[in-house]
């Protein structure tokens, strides 16, 4: 009995509708991204066992450098808007348009109001290199610190998000000095800000320590279900 041959069907396949919503897809990501600002200064935080996330929203960070100086960063395009031109208006710094949209959308500033124009005009790069961001005042007869938090403050109410969610996080260098970060601490809480987040690196618990024996225990649990 002769065998009977299947016929050949083309293996060929239209690929144009897939590579059509992949560049669909690729130009929506491409146009949509945003780039974190390059920050002017790099910090190394100490470590810790805390795995809470850092929040990325309603969010106050103050940048603490080794050298002690101060950064102010807030998240929030509009409530940077409202923050830049209150402070504009009511300490007459100066700041034209260009300056208020680079604040906007750059990185955080560690300098005082006096210099605030300049910095604004200056590349990332040019940040760096000069030495005009001698950190944010918080001394006694100047603190602008807290001005910067009390301005943030109202910012993030003007925009509706409520000042009950706002968290302030402090991102300071292993090295810092001690004195510095009291100062830092001071200066919240003479705004009455006692709940304050640390950034910290995330480290392994301590074999026998009571999180590493919690943390067995759960995982047991969770097998055992």
């Amino acid at each position: 009995m002769p065998k009977v041959k299947m016929p050949r069907k083309s293996t060929n396949i239209d690929m144009t509708a897939m590579c059509d919503v992949a560049f669909l897809l690729l130009t929506f990501f491409m146009l949509a991204t945003k780039f974190k600002p390059d920050e002017p200064v790099a910090v190394v935080t100490p470590s810790s066992i805390n795995t809470q996330l850092l929040p990325d929203s309603d969010v106050i960070l103050l940048t603490v450098a080794k050298d002690g100086r101060v950064f102010f960063s807030m998240d929030g395009q509009p409530k940077r808007r409202q923050l830049i031109e209150d402070l504009n208006t009511n300490f007459k710094l100066g700041l034209e348009k260009k300056e208020i949209n680079n604040f906007i959308v750059g990185s955080s500033v560690g300098t005082d109001f006096k210099n605030l124009k300049q910095v604004l005009n200056m590349s990332a790069d040019q940040r760096k290199s000069s030495n005009i961001e001698k950190g944010i005042p918080m001394d006694s007869a100047n603190n602008e610190l807290g001005i910067w938090i009390e301005y943030a403050r109202a910012a993030q109410g003007a925009a509706g998000g409520g000042m009950s969610k706002l968290k302030y996080c402090i991102q300071a260098d292993n090295d810092v000095p001690y004195p510095v970060i009291k100062k830092v601490l001071d200066t919240f809480k003479d705004k009455k800000i006692q709940k304050l987040n640390l950034v910290t690196n995330l480290e392994a618990k301590p074999a026998g320590s009571a999180a590493a024996i919690y943390e067995e225990q759960q995982q047991s649990q969770s097998k055992k279900k």
